[in-house]
């Protein structure tokens, strides 16, 4: 799968970023490359440094927010 080395660093790493929490991580391969304030500041480096070889690019959160979806809704009568 795609990302699934930089996933790892990051997620194996992520106490040492806890002092960076909200800023936006660059992470190439094995590589913590650099912390940035904004999101478009952290690609913009990432395609200069990286051209298209993939990289990773997420906001440092060491409290991900749980996203609840239910499924508990009324069916809709299908009109054919």
């Amino acid at each position: 799968m795609s990302l699934e080395k930089e996933l790892t660093v990051y997620k194996t790493r992520l106490h040492e970023m806890a002092e960076h929490e909200g800023k936006f991580v660059l992470i190439h391969g094995d590589d913590l490359v650099a912390y940035f304030g904004t999101y478009e500041d952290a690609i913009t480096e990432g395609y200069q440094k990286f051209g298209l070889d993939p990289f990773f690019v997420k906001q440092v959160n060491t409290t991900e927010q749980v996203q609840f979806i239910s499924r508990f809704v009324a069916p809709q009568e299908v009109v054919a």
